[in-house]
């Protein structure tokens, strides 16, 4: 199965890349490569957002349709904190602001592998509240969105 053909939110193993040795080489120096594992986490028609262990990447069809791939076996569901629903618990996997932002998030205690709680949405989705490490943090959605969490299994939750 070609990438451009993947669904939004699997992790999936490349297993080949059908471009010149140039391009192999480019797209090898941002870490994708045959036998890493990538996750769409947008798509349109035409292109699509990829995650690659801590970055985004985003290719148009002329790229994603020479990437041939297969379902990982086992694939955890990873989203963004800000789709959450209240009363969950989640794992951080990553944060993918940059500099300062990811550095204030970290400071705060959002690092990997952290349990938190959605304890409140605001109204209008702006801001949230999450528990973590015995105290109450307050995000922007904004903040939220750059957060990658999985989701705890039902005999995680406390």
């Amino acid at each position: 199965m070609i990438l451009l053909d993947g669904e939004v939110n699997v992790a999936y193993h490349i297993r080949s890349i059908d471009l010149p040795e140039e391009s192999q080489q480019h797209l090898a120096n941002f870490g994708l490569k045959v036998g890493t594992t990538v996750q769409l986490i947008s798509k349109t028609a035409t292109s699509g957002i990829v995650m690659l262990s801590s970055s985004r990447l985003a290719f148009d069809q002329s790229i994603l349709r020479h990437i041939d791939v297969a379902k990982c076996e086992e694939s955890v569901e990873k989203l963004p904190l800000s789709e959450l629903k209240v009363g969950e618990f989640a794992y951080v996997d990553g944060i993918f602001a940059v500099n300062e932002s990811k550095r204030r998030l970290m400071d705060m205690g959002l690092t990997r592998h952290t349990k938190i709680y959605l304890r409140k949405v605001a109204p209008l989705g702006d801001p949230i509240e999450i528990s973590l490490r015995g105290y109450e943090l307050t995000l922007r959605k904004s903040e939220a969105q750059m957060i990658s969490v999985i989701r705890a299994r039902d005999k995680e939750q406390r």
